[in-house]
């Protein structure tokens, strides 16, 4: 019995991270992974099986795991980013749940042929999305505008709202036998579910803004210690009201997201990490769990009543809720393409069928298979056409291609000019006002702002941007915003200029010295090396140095470039032949072979420097090829 546990313990812990890493790696939906990798390791093959494994403890380790997930969403609403959203959000989690629990209830009644009591219980199931599903979306697809911000809170807060309104269903149900169900009961229960998880949610996170403002916990442990308050808040709540615990944690994270007294930017990491651990297991859990029998049991209607949610429920849903709003037109089509179920229905409705069955009700087991078929049949729709969609409305790029550029100085300029002539996007920011002024001048967009500013979304549009150069002659403030933006554009995409306090020196392929980081809490190391700031702002001021376009041929390659122009060459960026922009760094060997284009800093041979209007060229006698210096 302990191995056959360890196995399956550790098979749940193995499947679900690689499940998400392979998802990763390939660009796939993560969430579709693990719904198949679930169903693979469960009644495919038996090698998980849940209910053996974790026997009366699966429903409340679902449940506190769900909690924990809410607060780490949470953590991410700040109250700024709703400011020009909040009409449409609010409508959508009252408007726009009402709308979709009656569409789902009446699509159920007619088309499964369920009774009136089931229907509402159905209905009101997928009356929930949560960010679970809608996260992963979102950063996976990254639209522009308002629908982003509309999106993850309406995927937050709908999770409270749509569990409570099944619950208090639930309820009506068992008593409906001897006392008959009540619309009363219903906005009875939805009051007390509030009160009481909106009570312990703010004073949760008023103790632990307390405990940690005074320094009555060490650092060390103030990620346990928020874990800890989150799981006793959740399960107090629970206790006093039903699935009030949801709303809890939720307002708990929202609560301290937006306050000033204490920073929770490394609760933000650590929830996040630990987000994706029970995230990954949850899927696969719950996935394990489905029977074969009751999937084959599923007749054609449930199809159409799938179908029905996703091209009448959510539009009509959205549509009511988005009307008077400043949503532009293509704004609302793309909310109204995207609502996936994920792990809460999922959860609600097991626990639910597992409840009726004892209580005497056979219908109850058309909930998990039809929840199953609700969740993934969305989670697929959603997750294989969003990004197109959001790419045909105007609204995202499937993969950006474009760079962040942090510092606006000068000798910026250039390199940004050289991508933006390649046919990138480029966008500057600075938090000197000289500095964007004069990028403005030069015609490059430039914004004023803080790199590390929580509301930089707000301000700058980032949904053409995929990399991120770090080039302020901060070394601490390069790392932060690598470390920041790792999260948005992945590792492999933000670099920094090297640091002046690198450590050991490695031989490169092309026989110059490397300096490597001493350590890992930086983005990659731009060019080159030898790069700092220093060193770049000594090139520009006296070499003089140019950026310089060259494409490759069969009679003039790579190594015919670098012997043109010595060991002084800086290969900046490598367009690849799909038309992707690679960013040549220390710890990566680019390769450019003929017909790929290479952006480099080269020093100007025999060049003549001009005055033009658009600032200081070198001109080059023999062909009268200009760069702007």
């Amino acid at each position: 019995m302990g191995e056959e546990a360890l196995v399956s313990l550790a098979s749940i812990v193995i499947l679900g991270i690689g499940a998400q890493w392979v998802a990763w790696r390939f660009q796939l939906p993560s969430i579709l992974l693990l719904l198949v990798v679930g169903f693979l390791a469960g009644p495919i093959s038996g090698l998980v099986d849940p209910d053996h494994l974790l026997g009366e403890t699966l429903f409340p380790i679902v449940s506190i795991s769900v909690g924990i997930i809410l607060f780490e969403g949470g953590l991410t609403l700040k109250i700024d980013e709703i400011k020009g959203v909040k009409q449409v959000v609010m409508r959508l989690i009252t408007i726009g749940a009402f709308v979709t629990w009656i569409v789902g209830a009446v699509a159920a009644y007619f088309i499964i042929d369920m009774n009136l009591e089931f229907a509402l219980l159905i209905g009101a199931i997928f009356v929930v999305s949560g960010p679970t599903v809608v996260t992963p979306l979102l950063n996976y697809v990254r639209p522009r505008g308002q629908v982003g911000p509309v999106l993850k809170w309406e995927g937050i807060l709908i999770d409270p709202v749509g569990a409570t309104l099944a619950v208090l269903v639930f309820e009506v149900i068992l008593i409906g036998q001897n006392e008959g169900s009540t619309v009363t009961a219903i906005i009875s229960g939805l009051s007390r579910t509030v009160i009481v998880g909106g009570v312990i949610g703010l004073l949760a996170a008023f103790v632990m803004i307390l405990v940690f403002r005074r320094y009555w916990v060490p650092e060390h442990l103030q990620n346990p210690v928020a874990v800890m308050m989150v799981v006793a808040a959740f399960t107090a709540s629970n206790e006093i009201q039903t699935e009030s615990g949801l709303l809890a944690t939720t307002l708990m994270g929202l609560i301290l997201a937006n306050q000033n007294a204490i920073s929770v930017r490394h609760l933000s990491q650590f929830k996040e990490d630990l987000g994706v651990l029970l995230l990954s297991g949850l899927f696969v859990i719950l996935a394990a769990r489905l029977d074969l029998d009751s999937l084959s049991n599923l007749s054609w209607q449930a199809l159409i009543f799938l179908v029905v949610l996703v091209f009448i429920g959510r539009p009509l849903a959205v549509y009511l809720s988005t009307l008077g709003t400043r949503l532009t037109w293509r704004e609302r089509l793309f909310l109204s393409w995207l609502a996936p179920r994920g792990i809460v229905a999922v959860s609600v409705a097991s626990l639910f069928s597992l409840e009726l069955l004892e209580a005497g009700y056979e219908e109850a087991e058309q909930l998990v298979p039809l929840t199953f078929l609700v969740v993934v049949g969305t989670v697929a729709i959603y997750s294989l056409t969003a990004s197109r969609v959001a790419c045909w409305l105007g609204l995202a790029q499937s993969d950006p291609q474009g760079v962040l550029i942090v510092g606006a100085q000068d000798w910026s300029h250039p390199i940004a000019r050289a991508i933006q002539d390649a046919g990138y996007d480029v966008l500057l920011i600075d938090n000197n006002w000289f500095n964007v002024n004069s990028a403005k001048e030069a015609g490059l967009p430039a914004v004023y702002a803080n790199i590390l500013d929580d509301n930089l979304a707000e301000i700058a549009d980032l949904s053409r941007i995929g990399h991120l150069l770090a080039l302020t002659p901060n070394d601490d403030v390069n790392s932060l915003a690598c470390l920041r933006f790792a999260d948005i554009f992945g590792q492999r995409r933000v670099f920094q200029l090297s640091r002046r306090d690198m450590g050991q020196v490695a031989d490169t392929s092309n026989g110059r010295q490397a300096i490597m980081p001493r350590h890992q809490l930086c983005g990659r190391c731009l060019f080159d090396l030898p790069t700092t700031y220093d060193y770049l702002e000594d090139r520009f001021a006296t070499a003089p140095a140019l950026v310089k376009t060259v494409q490759f041929t069969k009679d003039y390659n790579f190594d015919h470039f670098r012997e043109e122009y010595g060991l002084r060459v800086v290969p900046m960026f490598l367009i690849a032949d799909g038309g992707d922009l690679e960013i040549f760094s220390v710890e990566q060997t680019l390769k450019p072979h003929s017909g790929q284009t290479v952006i480099a800093l080269v020093d100007a041979p025999d060049e003549v420097i001009v005055q033009g209007p658009d600032g200081v060229f070198a001109e080059m006698p023999s062909d009268g090829e200009r760069a702007q210096v």
